[in-house]
C-alpha cells in the first residue's frame, strides 16, 4: 500500500523548520553558557535529523519487506540534507558557521531516527501478527 501524499506534509514542515533554524541569524539564538558546557547544538541537530529521519520513514511503515531499504534511503537523504545545510551556513548566511561536528551529530540523529522508525514497525508487525482473529 502507497502512502498517500498527505502523509509527508508534517516531515515537509519539518525539512522548513529545520532550514529556517538552520539560517536563523546566530544573534537570535539564546547564548546561556551551560548549554554550551553540555553540547545544546549538537543535541539539537541531533534531535531535528532523528525526528526527520523517522517522519519521512513512517508513511512507509507497511511496506514490508522492501521497508528497510526504504529506511536507510531516507536516512541516508536526511543525511544529505544535513551536510547541505552546513554549507548553505557557510556560503549563504552571514554569522552562521560551518561545522563538521554539526554533521556527525545530524548523522547520529538520522541513525537514532531510522533505529526508532524500524523498531516501531517492527513491534507493531509482532503485535498484529500474533492477534487473536
Amino acid at each position: 500500500m502507497k502512502p498517500r501524499p498527505i502523509a509527508f506534509v508534517l516531515p515537509v514542515i519539518w525539512v522548513i523548520l529545520i532550514y529556517v533554524l538552520l539560517t536563523m541569524p546566530d544573534n537570535d539564538l539564546p547564548k546561556l553558557g551551560f548549554l554550551e558546557a553540555i553540547y545544546f547544538d549538537k543535541w539539537v541537530h541531533a534531535g531535528l535529523f532523528a525526528m526527520l529521519t523517522f517522519l519521512f520513514s513512517w508513511p512507509f511503515r507497511k511496506l514490508y519487506p522492501v521497508q528497510h531499504r526504504l529506511f536507510v534511503s531516507i536516512a541516508v537523504l536526511a543525511l544529505l540534507y544535513g551536510i547541505a545545510m552546513e554549507y548553505v551556513q557557510k556560503y549563504l548566511t552571514t554569522d552562521r558557521d560551518f561545522d563538521y561536528n554539526d554533521m556527525l551529530a545530524d548523522g547520529f540523529g538520522c541513525l537514532v531516527g531510522y533505529i526508532a522508525a524500524r523498531y516501531l514497525v517492527i513491534r507493531i508487525n509482532l503485535k498484529e501478527k500474533n492477534k487473536p482473529l
